[in-house]
């Protein structure tokens, strides 16, 4: 099991009982010190605080000096997901339907990597996008990465 997988495990679980969804966990090597970001965002759709962040950022702390899966020092930074959220499970996709994303595949789909356009919809595994120049569909694991453009 791999390190992200791990901390995910471990911090989940009490984050989810909080009231608190876990968007994004990046760890990231900055030489003398990793970094680890955990991006999380409130259940009730409200916007998240500076007490949410620190609320957040002590109870992981907690959580991790018992499961104690980074074995050097490391920064820990707790952030909401903000304008350009990610979208980072397939349930996003459906919950952000009707707005406008960036999205860039793995391989190349009908000759492009990079797609801009409205959610129309989830399909068990395929997200459809409409584009101005027509509409395509997506293979849900074929997914690098993707974002909102803004958020309403």
């Amino acid at each position: 099991m791999d390190i992200l997988t791990r901390i995910t495990q471990a911090i989940e679980p009490s984050l989810e009982a909080m009231g608190y969804s876990v968007v994004q966990i990046k760890l990231a090597d900055g030489g003398k010190r990793k970094t680890l970001s955990i991006m999380a965002e409130r259940k009730d759709d409200n916007n998240m605080s500076f007490d949410d962040c620190a609320e957040i950022s002590r109870t992981v702390s907690a959580l991790l000096d018992v499961e104690d899966p980074i074995t050097s020092a490391y920064n820990l930074e707790v952030c909401s997901p903000g304008i350009d959220r990610p979208l980072t499970k397939l349930a996003d996709y459906t919950r952000f339907k009707g707005y406008e994303i960036k999205l860039e595949t793995i391989f190349p789909i009908e000759g492009r990597k990079r797609f801009k356009g409205v959610i129309k919809g989830v399909n068990k595994e395929t997200i459809e996008l409409s584009m101005p120049e027509g509409e395509v569909q997506i293979l849900y694991p074929q997914v690098k990465m993707a974002k909102l453009v803004e958020r309403k």
